[in-house]
């Protein structure tokens, strides 16, 4: 039985935050994961992302995502992506029957809509993709094929949350040196080891490049091992390797 969390903002678009429960995989992978990236077995990623195909009422073959790199990029589509996946974090369309999709493990996976033109978008936005710009990347190639970014919604499905996002004092200081308001998104940890608000600072991208509506599902992936593969944790664990969650959003 698959696990969906989806958001009122969003609808009546299908759509859907998958966990990693349903799927077909097994060990360190149990589960829903759907990164062809990934060491598991390619069989049961197969059928992984057949469901979740299903589940957005589409063929496997209009299910697409990228070869995510954190970067800004942004691919428009207009059908469905040839072999092999572009390099790029951000899909949009205007296009309906085709499900865009992301991949995360801890990243944020961020699905927007104008629902009054027809035009979504889906981004994969860890935090160097959010430094580098590809929210507002994001929204712009949703405008340049019809879109108004004040119009846009757009949700931060689950994500790590600030008391799970343990940095160095050289992170710090890429934010600071950016811009000194990143200084909000930082709380003090353990000695020298500060906690890092990645869905804030999403959330404050958004809204300063005027986005209509922006939330937060309010999901940690690293705190709930039952509903979501983490990097970090998997890390921390020592794992030789984690699954990937999968978010999506159709016309």
């Amino acid at each position: 039985m698959l696990d969906i969390i989806t958001s009122d903002a969003l609808f009546p678009l299908r759509h859907g935050f998958f966990t990693r429960k349903g799927g077909a995989s097994s060990g360190v992978f149990q589960g829903l994961n759907c990164g062809t990236g990934s060491s598991d077995l390619a069989e049961a990623v197969a059928i992984n992302r057949a469901r979740v195909a299903e589940a957005m009422g589409v063929a496997p073959s209009d299910l697409q995502t990228l070869h995510q790199v954190h970067s800004p990029l942004v691919v428009t589509l207009t059908g469905p992506l040839d072999a092999p996946r572009p390099e790029a974090d951000a899909l949009v369309t205007a296009t309906p029957g085709l499900a865009l999709a992301v991949l995360t493990a801890d990243c944020q996976p961020v699905l927007f809509a104008d629902r009054q033109a027809g035009v979504i978008g889906a981004a994969h936005a860890g935090w160097r993709g959010t430094q580098a710009g590809v929210l507002e990347a994001t929204l712009d190639a949703m405008e340049a094929i019809g879109a108004r970014r004040d119009r846009v919604a757009a949700v931060i499905g689950p994500t790590i949350s600030q008391a799970a996002y343990e940095v160095g004092p050289e992170f710090v200081e890429i934010f600071i040196d950016d811009d000194p308001r990143n200084a909000r998104f930082f709380a003090s940890g353990k000695g020298d080891r500060p906690l890092f608000d990645l869905p804030a600072f999403g959330l404050a991208r958004l809204r300063d490049a005027g986005i209509g509506h922006a939330e937060w599902t309010r999901h940690c992936t690293y705190r709930d091992a039952e509903r979501f593969f983490s990097f970090r944790r998997s890390t921390h664990l020592g794992e030789a390797d984690y699954g990937r969650l999968i978010s999506a959003i159709r016309l």
